[in-house]
């Protein structure tokens, strides 16, 4: 993709077909600010740059029939959502659907050198497999704060090695093409916004509860990154005054308290202490244990198992309620690995948010499960990049 759009008029004609699909010229003109004569100058423009082709006639709205118009079919977009334990890469089209997706399992800690050479080779599979014969554009998620107009990690506290690594020019000289970085929770909001359970609000958290805890914070429509590229990290408010040490090197923080590390720790131990029997057999027969065998003993009915839990999800909840009370969203979304919980977590979460939080900010608040599971990263990196390149040059 050599094009860009060349004004804000294009820009916003080429993201309505992006969000909407094919749309008439009609269409479009009931949804942009341009007179027909104008519309039809900028229309033609993008069908000379070939970021858009025409796509059979529209439906009779009265009159000559006029064209579809659709981005052009050969654009692809690479979602990279890289993960604290594991990658997840996927190739979309100019719509953002999701023509080929893989995960693999790698340890962010070994470092960028280490986790891009995955990544590369997991990129050139979807490309030898016939989705993309190469890329227009790449959105990458990293498990850190970032500070964005570089596209650099800065001091991730669970990324070791990675602090100021230029990921964005790195892999841009690899793939040959454009590449935007971002904290991977502003890629999941992007993703449940663009084809989730946020499709039709402007103002919304999105909390992932992984390895880590972040959110991401929508406002009229558009992430919220704060000054320096680290608004949203959640996971280092103080929950617990005094308490556990965290990986930040503060002590008390949420992460510390209830994460997916946090919470395969306190499993490990109740299992130790033969608090559940459930949790000790997990232990005994995989030699450790994880979020996902919480989940199972939770299901199987083991107590010890419900009351962690319950336990991390009104510590969450808490944080979530400080954040609902100071931004009034219209929205709360939870994501990230450990909502393999569930509905326990979430009625945890519901109940503390609800009683602490005022009636006018919670009355008509729904805080839901996310709907797209692991493709949520990855589809918002391709929004990442697309909005990145559907912009004027």
């Amino acid at each position: 993709m050599t094009a860009r759009p060349a004004n804000a008029h294009q820009a916003r004609l080429l993201r309505l077909l992006r969000d909407d699909g094919p749309n008439s010229r009609a269409q479009l003109g009931d949804r942009v600010d341009l007179s027909r004569s104008k519309l039809a100058v900028e229309v033609e423009r993008l069908l000379e740059t070939g970021l858009v082709v025409a796509d059979g006639l529209a439906a009779s709205r009265g009159g000559r029939r006029s064209h579809n118009i659709r981005l052009a079919p050969a654009l692809r977009f690479l979602g990279v959502d890289i993960g604290a334990t594991s990658i997840d890469v996927a190739v979309t089209n100019a719509e953002l659907e999701v023509l080929g997706h893989i995960n693999q399992p790698m340890d962010v800690r070994e470092g960028p050198v280490a986790v891009f050479e995955q990544v590369l080779s997991m990129a050139a599979k979807l490309r030898a497999s016939g989705l993309a014969e190469g890329f227009d554009g790449a959105g990458i998620g990293v498990p850190g704060p970032v500070r964005f107009p570089e596209g650099v990690p800065v001091a991730p506290p669970i990324m070791p090695g990675w602090d100021g690594f230029p990921v964005r020019e790195a892999l841009s000289q690899d793939l040959g093409c454009p590449v935007m970085v971002d904290n991977d929770v502003n890629l999941m909001a992007m993703g449940e916004q663009h084809a989730g359970v946020a499709r039709s609000v402007g103002d919304f958290l999105c909390v992932k509860i992984g390895t880590g805890i972040g959110c991401g914070i929508v406002v009229g429509g558009e992430v919220y990154r704060g000054t320096t590229g680290s608004a949203g990290d959640i996971g280092h408010i103080l929950a617990v005054p005094d308490g556990r040490q965290c990986a930040c090197g503060n002590r008390g923080c949420l992460e510390a308290h209830f994460s997916g590390a946090a919470l395969a720790r306190d499993a490990t131990e109740a299992a130790q202490q033969g608090l559940s029997p459930e949790l000790s057999s997990r232990l005994e027969t995989n030699g450790s244990l994880s979020a996902v065998d919480v989940a199972a003993a939770a299901v199987a009915g083991d107590t010890t198992a419900l009351d962690l839990i319950r336990e991390g999800g009104f510590r969450t909840g808490q944080v979530i309620a400080g954040l609902v009370s100071f931004f009034n969203p219209g929205l709360v979304v939870i994501g990230g690995g450990v909502t393999g919980l569930g509905h326990t977590l979430l009625a945890a979460i519901r109940t503390q948010v609800y009683r602490q939080s005022l009636p006018l900010a919670t009355g008509n608040l729904p805080i839901v499960l996310g709907e797209l599971g692991p493709t949520a990263g990855v589809i918002g990196a391709a929004r990442l990049i697309s909005d990145h390149l559907f912009s004027p040059a």
